[in-house]
């Protein structure tokens, strides 16, 4: 971003926290969709305050995965997030040429610090921790993790959370694929870290892990379409009764979080995503729940 568009943006939004203050500093103030977000006056297109004008800049990672994005191609509007960001960005008001697609990686989409983007779809899930760097929409699917190996090996046969703690377990780094790991399976060794999904895959292949923990629709796909000879062992259950879910990632304090949220919702609420869902993930239903 250019350097004055950042101070200008900076002492807008300071100064528009300033006159809400005033104006409603004794009121009861209603439940805030994101705290420590401001919003605009208006979602219409013309309003937004987005990184170019007229245009809604949509990042994520490379490769882009499916089920995901197809032929690793996010702007094709094929593949799961690919088609929620347009429905989004269409919610919005935003046309499909009228998104610019940008390469972020993971774990810098979720980093403190100013962002290139105005929303990033990339299997983020929204946590507390996150929060505190960034900004998220409400989810847009619910997610949980399972746990992939090769046929016919020992962890494969796994049954149980208990019979996964002496078997080598790997996941891409910054992910709540390696918190599982690490706070539900709690293994006897220490669990290998790849900056890549394609990377923990290439492990399991080559032996160097006996299994790989990945989110359930991505699990799906590495058996039918990438490591052939590998199943999922199974899924884990959501910790503390509530589903993990993808959000939308947006920076801290962002002016667009509360349109982004109500796109997300309105397209929730319509059956937008649901039949959105059916379409990209219709095959990852269902696995064995580890306990």
């Amino acid at each position: 971003m250019h350097p004055a568009r950042s101070t200008l943006r900076g002492a807008v939004s300071t100064a528009t926290v300033t006159l809400l203050a005033l104006a409603v500093g004794c009121s009861p103030q209603p439940e805030e969709k994101a705290a420590g977000t401001s919003s605009p006056a208006s979602c219409a297109k013309g309003e937004l305050a987005t990184e170019t004008a007229g245009k809604l800049t949509v990042a994520t990672d490379e490769p882009a995965y499916e089920p995901w994005f197809k032929d690793g191609r996010p702007a094709s509007g094929e593949g799961f997030e690919s088609a929620v960001a347009y429905a989004v960005a269409k919610q919005l008001g935003y046309d499909k040429g009228d998104v610019v697609w940008r390469t972020v990686p993971f774990n810098k989409a979720f980093a403190p610090g100013e962002k290139t983007f105005d929303l990033d779809i990339n299997q983020v899930s929204i946590s507390d921790e996150r929060r505190k760097a960034v900004d998220f929409s409400s989810g847009y699917y619910d997610v949980r993790q399972a746990v992939v190996a090769l046929k016919g090996s020992g962890a494969a046969r796994a049954k149980s959370i208990a019979d996964l703690k002496d078997v080598k377990l790997g996941a891409q780094v910054g992910t709540t694929s390696l918190n599982y790991i690490d706070d539900v399976v709690k293994p006897a060794e220490e669990p290998a870290a790849y900056a890549k999904n394609d990377q923990a895959k290439s492990a399991l292949r080559n032996g160097q892990v006996d299994a790989i923990v990945v989110d359930l629709p991505t699990a799906f796909y590495i058996t039918a379409a990438e490591v052939t000879d590998a199943r999922i062992v199974g899924q884990f259950e959501n910790r503390g009764g509530a589903p993990e879910q993808f959000g939308l990632v947006l920076d801290k304090g962002s002016a667009l979080t509360s349109c982004v949220t109500d796109a997300v919702d309105a397209l929730r609420e319509d059956g937008s995503l649901a039949a959105i869902e059916k379409q990209w993930l219709s095959d990852a239903v269902d696995a064995p729940v580890l306990k």
